[in-house]
């Protein structure tokens, strides 16, 4: 096999496999390190990988400074991996030429994927490795140190990043080429919400291809069938109704709950009264749930306002329940017709600030919720294709706008890999985001909708009644390395991702 040899610059790492962490000196300039042996040390010698850990650190190597033989000068470090007995003859590179660099780790999925793509998927998934750290002194080319460390890794092959429903109770029933796709939440994590009639499902991998796919086990959780000599045990579904169903391909879990129903009593809703001029103004559906409806303004004028359903139409509204109601009544009603024609009023107090609303219109469970928006003073961009990777505390800040406080721009280079946007790097990551509408998606270059949560905000998780906020993560798939300008507005809710 080829072996292939990587650089990784610093601070951008090329392929978002590592995190680096640096010393606490502040130049190139080393201090005598004295006579410090060159050490290399890993905090697992044997190392088993499961998916469900994938975004937990899974391998870390240190190394101590080794000398400088009393010169001051820098020390610059190489990292090298090779598998065990090829005396590092086609070595990966994984750090190149470093300094003030004492230590190299990877998540779980980092580390599994490296093992895949550089030595390819063995059978039994063990590898045996060696890791070299060398140190060269400036000036003193010839004084070459070295350390070694051995290990072995156990990795896993993952699970499917696609799945689809299928069967006599789906809506496509038993033609394969018509099985659904779910939404992919996480690794082997699946979600789909819709009417499910009496009869059997089971899960593909790949459209239209009958295995592998993800049968009964014949005790109700998920068993993956690889071939069609395989059993072919079905889940039953007993009743005609909508249905959110939630798969775990992990743990094997599967969840049916039944819902109202995918299908909402109206697919537009749109804000009118004073701040519009009783113009209509079109509302964003929610990516995550068709039931609600969101709205983001600069209140520059006072007075009335409800929702219409249709564009130029005063039929068919939703309304306040009382006159005159304040912005924060959340009772809300759908009247046919013209009347009762209740209202919320903006009072002059009120008046030159921002606001977001959600509008929530379940058949008996109407809620109109309205707050004042105050932007976030930075924006920060993370992920694998970020300069700074998913290392939160070197997270890449955005400019914000002179003249508008909830525009902000970026400019610079982005690599091949995911991205999501940071509001107040919350170093839990429990903070809030602003995410792509669906999972992976590839930016269009133009304006689009973002998807914003707030995970730690009781308030903004409590809109959602059937979806837990804490378990979406979706990120834009950068697949192109090159510049990129970014432009958002935190009140709208937009952004424009362009290569240029």
């Amino acid at each position: 096999m080829t072996m292939k040899k990587y650089i990784l610059s610093l601070p951008i790492l090329l392929l978002g496999f590592v995190l680096f962490v640096a010393c606490s000196d502040n130049n190139y300039t080393e201090l005598d390190k004295g006579n410090t042996e060159l050490k290399l040390t890993t905090n697992h010698n044997d190392l088993t990988l499961n998916e469900i850990d994938h975004a937990s650190d899974a391998m870390e190597l240190t190394w101590t400074s080794g000398t400088n033989y009393g010169t001051g000068n820098r020390i610059t470090y190489s990292l090298e991996l090779a598998e065990s007995g090829t005396n590092f003859a086609t070595p990966f590179t994984l750090i190149d030429n470093a300094t003030q660099t004492y230590s190299w780790k990877a998540s779980t999925e980092q580390l599994n994927k490296l093992l895949h793509d550089t030595y390819g998927e063995k059978s039994d998934g063990m590898y045996q490795l060696d890791a070299r750290i060398t140190a060269h002194v400036a000036g003193l080319e010839k004084n070459i140190q070295t350390s070694q460390t051995s290990f072995s890794v156990k990795a896993y092959t993952p699970v499917t990043t696609t799945l689809f429903i299928t069967g006599t109770a789906s809506p496509g029933g038993a033609d394969l080429a018509k099985a659904e796709e779910m939404t992919r939440t996480d690794n082997g994590t699946f979600t789909w919400t819709g009417k499910l009639s009496t009869g059997t499902v089971k899960f593909l991998t790949n459209q239209g291809q009958e295995v592998p796919s993800y049968n009964n086990d014949g005790k109700g959780a998920l068993v993956l069938r690889k071939t069609t000599s395989e059993a072919d045990n079905l889940f039953d579904v007993s009743l005609d109704h909508y249905y959110k169903v939630d798969v775990n391909l992990l743990t094997g879990s599967i969840k049916f709950t039944q819902t109202e129903g995918t299908v909402p009593a109206f697919e537009e809703l749109y804000f009118i009264g004073n701040p519009t001029g009783w113009g209509f103004e079109k509302m964003t559906r929610d990516a995550l749930d068709p039931y609600l409806f969101r709205y983001g303004r600069l209140m520059d004028k006072g007075g009335e306002f409800k929702f219409g359903t249709t564009s130029g139409s005063w039929e068919n509204m939703y309304k306040a329940t009382t006159a005159n109601a304040p912005y924060t009544d959340t009772k809300m009603e759908f009247v046919k017709g013209f009347d009762p024609d209740n209202k919320w009023f903006i009072k002059d107090n009120e008046v030159g600030k921002a606001y977001k609303i959600c509008v929530d219109i379940r058949d008996g469970k109407e809620r109109m919720m309205m707050r004042e928006f105050t932007p976030y003073p930075m924006i920060y961009l993370v992920g694998s294709a970020a300069p700074g990777g998913w290392d939160l505390g070197n997270a890449t800040a955005m400019t914000v706008d002179a003249t508008n406080p909830f525009v902000f721009t970026w400019k610079g280079n982005l690599v091949a890999g995911e991205l999501k946007l940071s509001c107040d790097k919350q170093s839990d990551w429990n903070g809030a985001w602003f995410m792509p509408t669906t999972s992976n998606a590839q930016p269009t270059g133009k304006p689009e909708q973002m998807l914003f949560v707030n995970k730690s905000d009781d308030t903004f998780t409590a809109q959602y009644l059937d979806i837990n906020v804490g378990d979406i993560d979706q990120k834009w798939n950068i697949t192109a390395s090159g510049g990129y300008t970014i432009t958002l507005n935190q009140l709208t809710e937009q952004i424009t991702i362009e290569k240029k």
